[in-house]
Order: structure tokens, then C-alpha cells, then sequence
């Protein structure tokens, strides 16, 4: 291995140990808590060297943001296994909810918090474009199947995920007590609304 290939490996290894960290601190401690500063003394180094990699916390943030939406995709290859383009998009749909529930910092980091995107993506590229994509695509067969009323992929994407999004982020704002009182049933509940939903807008 030569000198730069050595360099990039180290480099590659110092920003995923700063990542590792960050995203243990923004799990365990929140946005606020989830400083520089805070993120170095964990992997006892200088604050200086974490901004040889990071311009400031933002930049950090949107890349443990990038990390969380890869989790998500990772959880859609791993649950959307049907053959039938319904049942894959409604297996989609519940297992964007489930993991919404499941974590709710990552997700409040990816889809409410307002921080990680003072980031310039025109220079960083965009989180989320490939578990995005995965969406369009299953919304796509099922267009050319004529199983949606849709004909527009994009158009279909944003109402699916809206809906799905705001199941979520209800819940997350503790707004659904009112309407669900068993915490238990939550999931449950969220899970057949977005059956509900899928069959509403079936062709």
C-alpha cells in the first residue's frame, strides 16, 4: 500500500470514529448536548482535529444524518420482500413507520430538526436521494402495473410520504394521545392506517 492510499485509509478510519461518536452522543444526549468539543473528549482528541475533517457541527450532523438514512434503506431491503407491487409498497410504508418509532432521534435528525440542512448540499449532494429513490421506484411498478390511481411518480411519492410522515411525527410530538390512550397500541394502529391509506388510493 502506498503513502496516499495509506492517508486516505487513516483518514477514512479518524472520520468514522468522529461519526461513531457523534451519532452515540446525538442518540444518548440529544442535539444540544452533541458538541464538538463534547464529541472529542469522547474519542480523546483535540477539538482541533475533528475541524481538520468538519467545518462545525452541522457538516458532522449531516453526515450522521447521511448514516441514518442509509439505516433506513437497509431496513426497507430487508423487510420489502413481497413479489406483489402493493404489498411491497405497503411493506414499505410500515416498516418507514416502525422505524420512525423506533428511533426517534434519528428520525427527528433526518426528516424535523431544522440544523444538519444549514449544510450546502449543492457542495455535500443530498441525504436521502437513494432511500428516496427506493420509494419512487416501487411507486413506479406499481404505476405501470395500473394498481395506483397515480400517474406521476413524484406526485404519488409526496402524498404517500406525507401521510406516512405525519403518522410519525404526530407521535414523536406526543399528539396521538389523544386519539390512541394505550401507548401499546400505537404501532398497531399506525400500521393499519397505512394499510387504510394504500387501499384508498388503489386503482
Amino acid at each position: 500500500m502506498g503513502i496516499s492510499e495509506r492517508k486516505e485509509r487513516e483518514r477514512e478510519e479518524m472520520k468514522t470514529m468522529i461519526t461513531t461518536a457523534a451519532m452515540k452522543m446525538f442518540l444518548e444526549d440529544g442535539y444540544a448536548k452533541t458538541s464538538i468539543r463534547n464529541i472529542a473528549d469522547a474519542i480523546e482528541y483535540s477539538p482541533g482535529t475533528i475541524y481538520l475533517y468538519y467545518k462545525d457541527k452541522d457538516e458532522l450532523l449531516f453526515e450522521v444524518q447521511g448514516q441514518a438514512y442509509l439505516k433506513l434503506l437497509e431496513a426497507f431491503k430487508q423487510n420489502v420482500t413481497s413479489t406483489n407491487p402493493l404489498e411491497k409498497l405497503e411493506q414499505l410504508g410500515k416498516t418507514y413507520v416502525s422505524f420512525g418509532l423506533a428511533n426517534p432521534e434519528l428520525y427527528d435528525l433526518m426528516f424535523i430538526i431544522r440544523a444538519p440542512t444549514n449544510v450546502d448540499e449543492t457542495t455535500h449532494g443530498h441525504n436521502g436521494d437513494a432511500t428516496f429513490n427506493y420509494l419512487i421506484s416501487l411507486i413506479e411498478e406499481c404505476i405501470q402495473a395500473d394498481l395506483l390511481i397515480f400517474k406521476n411518480a413524484n406526485q404519488a411519492a409526496l402524498q404517500i410520504w406525507s401521510m406516512a410522515h405525519g403518522l410519525v411525527s404526530l407521535n414523536l410530538r406526543c399528539r396521538l394521545k389523544v386519539m390512541i390512550p394505550e401507548e401499546s397500541s400505537i404501532p398497531e394502529i399506525l400500521h393499519i392506517a397505512i394499510e387504510e391509506y394504500l387501499f384508498s388510493i388503489r386503482a
